[in-house]
């Protein structure tokens, strides 16, 4: 028979585990009880699909939570026998690929007459892509998705919308065209990162009337709290005000960050054998989250930041990058850089000094670590991989460059 102490420690361990399906730093959000924030994005949507001829696309950064969405946006939909299959798109698929592994998550039961004389027919369950037949149309689907409509509330999740080609993306238009056209009550949602709505107007007009625009910016400090919260709270734990207030200004508006630091955190609070997740706790879990961070993002830090001579700026310009006032599309300019330059190397620095410095941070040299727009004088720029401004700022702090105060 177990000890006390030993079931004790048994509760903790699993407490520990538990912490590992609440917070998922590397997987999307599937169950809606996790799932925060996002109200009018979920009101766009469901309002899209409440509307017979309307369509929608899902654009934002990547890393902001919009598969997520994908995943439980259903449930909010308040009706029975909803079909919302999604599919990830690839740079080798088609617009007949991407229907036929779509449909493939359907069956469809039809009555059919029997053979003969016989007045009486008989129930045959088929898979919702036979009715395409051959090669996918966008009138084909058209005809397949009218069949569907009679039997569910047809919402087709398109992710990863970006990846396809010129033609996949033509003829994606052309199918919401024609849907729209034919009032076909049944709704596709493509979701993708912000060129890919570009792309798409810009293309094809004709569509902009069927296709509502649902923005995902970052995530709002209040929308982080409330993820932290309903988590930590589902573990039976609690946070200190200071120590929530330092997850939220680390994450820096991404849900990943907030899930690894959360986690991390907690697991760090269990191995003081405490329900309480304190500054301490997150100090911890800044250090590992550093050490579990995706390598793709550790090597493209590396390489922007390699620089033969010890006296170099670039790891202190490109810091001053990641805490940069943007607008609503991420974007900076030089000057929006150098007051944080000369904050955090403690002296005065005007723009021609790191001038060259933004200009290899957009080169092949140095990843492309940023991309850049605009004209001469007044080029914007914007991190390549959004989950690379986050963790330059926990190097920072590691590095004593800058506190967490100084995020505020």
């Amino acid at each position: 028979m177990a000890s006390v102490s030993e079931e004790q420690e048994a509760m903790w361990f699993q407490r520990s585990l538990a912490a590992g399906k609440v917070f998922t730093p590397t997987s999307p959000i599937n169950a809606q009880e996790l799932f925060a924030g996002r109200n009018d994005q979920i009101h766009q949507i469901v309002d899209v699909i409440n509307q017979t001829g309307q369509h929608a696309i899902l654009y934002g950064e990547r890393g902001v939570g919009k598969t997520s969405l994908a995943n439980v946006f259903a449930g909010y939909l308040g009706v029975q026998r909803v079909l919302a299959p999604r599919v990830n798109c690839d740079a080798t698929d088609t617009f007949d690929s991407v229907w036929r592994k779509a449909l493939e998550q359907a069956g469809v039961t039809q009555q059919r007459q029997s053979i003969g004389f016989t007045t009486e027919s008989k129930t045959v369950v088929m898979q919702a892509a036979d009715l395409l037949g051959g090669l996918a149309t966008p009138d084909s689907v058209r005809r397949c998705l009218t069949t569907l409509s009679q039997h569910f509330v047809p919402v087709f999740v398109i992710d990863e919308f970006d990846r396809l080609g010129v033609e996949a993306r033509r003829a994606f238009a052309d199918c919401i065209k024609a849907l729209s056209d034919h009032s076909v009550p049944a709704t596709v949602l493509l979701v993708g990162v912000a060129d890919s709505v570009d792309q798409l107007i810009a293309e094809h007009h004709s569509v902009q009337r069927a296709l509502a625009q649902v923005r995902m910016p970052r995530m709002s400090n209040i929308e982080l709290d409330t993820l932290l919260e309903k988590g930590i709270t589902k573990l039976g734990m609690k946070t200190s005000i200071p120590g929530k207030r330092r997850i939220i200004k680390l994450s820096q508006g991404l849900p990943h960050y907030a899930h690894l630091l959360a986690l991390h955190a907690c697991r760090a609070a269990i191995d003081n054998r405490s329900l309480e997740v304190t500054t301490d706790a997150v100090h911890e879990a800044l250090e590992k989250a550093l050490l579990s961070t995706q390598q793709s993002v550790l090597s493209t830090y590396e390489t922007a930041v390699r620089s033969a001579r010890k006296d170099n700026l670039f790891a202190k310009v490109l810091l001053a990058c990641a805490m940069a006032d943007t607008n609503e599309l991420g974007e900076f300019a030089a000057q929006d850089v150098r007051d944080y330059l000369s904050q955090i190397s403690g002296r005065r620095y005007e723009i021609p000094s790191f001038a060259q410095h933004l200009k290899e941070f957009t080169e092949d040299k140095r990843g492309p670590v940023l991309t850049k727009s605009g004209i001469p004088r007044l080029y914007r720029y914007k991190f390549t991989e959004p989950l690379l401004q986050p963790y330059v700022i926990m190097q920072g702090i590691k590095s004593r460059l800058i506190k967490v105060t100084d995020l505020d």
